[in-house]
């Protein structure tokens, strides 16, 4: 596999035999590494067309095994990435060109990497520089909703508004509107049982009005995404109790940790969090491109 230098360092998709290697250095910090976790898990098996996990090394290193890595997909997601690994990894992602929708990850490495890449790349939608990365390990300090549950996978139709909703609020444009792959993610998440939803009818028929999903699910850590309470339904502590059922049902099942990271000018989501159990354990943050 060739090796791409800027002087001492190198940089190169990582394969199977790497895998391993891969998951050492996403542990150092399972929950600011875990959406690269995923796909260091999935190191061998087939991926989106042009998605690369970057291996950094430093040939001084004798086993020859990463130093840092990089997810480079939709998403730019550095991991362990700092000093010289830093500039290694910033020659060759402007030697390949912008790819990606966002960077995101633990704002100490996010915001340096778009520092070096700002001068080469389009001027961004939006910079997000303190998203507080909160966990739970623990049973949730309050009483769970009893009437959250996993969506089924005959209700795609019915979450995909909520989510489009959600995804629209958060991001700032309908995802559906350039092309089908947020739709069948959608439908992935529900139909691997990783979507909670409250649903009622309002008369009119059926409609979710709280949701949440589990994003990445890597190295005992599930980071929970795409929260969502309907408009007309919220300051209500729908929120705090949907949570707190996410939270049960996510570490009874699936992970000891359950994480998320929200924007802080978000004080609502914050306090709801809080009431939940959540502790801040860091800070991420994402470029929108």
């Amino acid at each position: 596999m060739p090796l791409w230098r800027r002087s001492t360092l190198a940089v190169r998709p990582l394969v199977a035999e790497d895998r391993e290697a891969a998951l050492e250095v996403c542990r150092r910090d399972a929950v600011g590494s875990v959406l690269a976790g995923v796909q260091a898990e999935r190191l061998g098996s087939a991926g989106p067309p042009g998605a690369e996990l970057l291996g950094i090394f430093d040939p001084d290193d004798a086993d020859a095994r990463p130093a840092a890595l990089c997810w480079a997909g939709a998403n730019l997601v550095p991991v362990q990435v700092y000093g010289t690994l830093l500039d290694d990894l910033v020659e060759y992602v402007r030697r390949r060109g912008r790819r990606c929708s966002s960077i995101v990850g633990p704002a100490d490495q996010v915001l340096p990497l778009w520092e070096r890449l700002a001068p080469a790349w389009s001027r961004p939608r939006e910079v997000r520089r303190d998203q507080p990365s909160m966990v739970i390990d623990t049973d949730p300090a309050v009483e769970p909703d009893p009437r959250v549950r996993l969506a089924t996978p005959d209700e795609v139709a019915l979450v995909l508004p909520a989510s489009v909703a959600m995804f629209t609020e958060e991001v700032g444009y309908d995802p559906t509107l350039v092309g089908a792959s947020y739709a069948a993610r959608v439908a992935e998440l529900v139909g691997t049982e990783r979507t909670y939803v409250r649903v009622e009818d309002d008369g009119e028929g059926p409609r979710v009005i709280f949701k949440a999903d589990v994003g990445a699910l890597a190295l005992g850590v599930a980071q929970i995404q795409g929260v969502w309470v309907h408009p007309e339904l919220r300051g209500r502590g729908l929120a705090t109790a949907g949570m707190a059922a996410v939270v049960a049902d996510v570490r009874a099942r699936l992970a000891p940790v359950a994480s998320l990271y929200v924007n802080d000018y978000n004080t609502p989501a914050l306090r709801a969090y809080r009431r939940v159990g959540f502790r801040q354990v860091g800070s991420y943050a994402t470029v929108l491109f």
